[in-house]
């Protein structure tokens, strides 16, 4: 079948174009590298031309409060009109658990924005929301960063690992509609602190850890369980120290 990635070249696209097309897929990554541009709807059109899956994985460039609103509103007005305009039969989109329980992060209120967008489509779809990936942490760790110390909330953490992320989104992608959500995860729940520790050891980082409940996340303040899955949620098989031991990279971006 014919699928459509749209952030076809990001950390989660380009490995899923490699996935799906080894399965016998036609995959068209679409980015405006390519000349895809949900923002502006430039080669919409054209790219979804005989598409019978989109998948979702655009992220928006700026994580301000407003910004994010407005890339998540824009971009999912025109593909999903596009969409619609050529017959596409299932829409996947790549959330973030724990989006419905942080009103207070302008970011997620926008990725909340976007889920309800997709609900209202009419579009058959699939919405997969992820808890964070490994790749992260150690962003995440910089952004709790007071000094030389790491002020971090003691909220349970359930991370995952981007390849496991890619397994459960082709699974999805190639499998019927269910018109509703489903939750993946990590093979390992425990608090932020822990896996920040384990990062930090491995990268022989010595700044010191501090539990702060204050300390914000997204823009908000946490409540514990709210970033772990809240029910039957697909679960990874690769441990942080198995990703830690293969690959940690100096420089993150979230």
């Amino acid at each position: 079948m014919k699928i459509v990635i749209i952030g076809g070249t990001g950390l989660i696209g380009s490995k899923l174009t490699t996935r799906l097309r080894q399965l016998g897929h036609e995959v068209i990554a679409a980015s405006p590298a390519s000349g895809v541009n949900t923002i502006t709807g430039e080669g919409l059109n054209e790219a979804l031309k005989g598409a019978e899956v989109v998948v979702d994985l655009a992220n928006s460039p700026s994580f301000e409060d407003k910004a994010a609103m407005e890339f998540f509103q824009t971009a999912g007005h025109n593909l999903l009109a596009a969409e619609g305009s050529a017959g596409v039969k299932h829409h996947v989109a790549l959330s973030i658990v724990g989006s419905d329980q942080l009103p207070d992060s302008g970011y997620l209120r926008a990725k909340m924005a976007q889920e309800s967008l997709i609900k209202k489509s009419g579009i058959p779809y699939t919405i997969v929301r992820s808890t964070q990936f490994f790749e992260f942490v150690g962003a995440i760790a910089q952004s709790f960063a007071v000094g030389q110390e790491i002020h971090t909330p003691p909220a349970q953490f359930q991370p995952i690992d981007s390849d496991d992320v890619v397994a459960a989104v082709a699974d999805v992608a190639v499998a019927a509609p269910i018109n509703a959500t489903i939750e993946i995860a990590g093979p390992e729940r425990m608090r932020i602190d822990e896996f920040i520790a384990r990062y930090l050891k491995k990268n022989k980082d010595t700044r010191r850890l501090v539990t702060d409940v204050h300390a914000r996340y997204f823009g908000t303040e946490l409540k514990d369980g709210s970033l772990v899955p809240s029910g039957n949620a697909r679960i990874g098989s690769i441990r942080f120290d198995d990703y830690l031991n293969q690959s940690v990279p100096k420089k993150q971006v979230v």
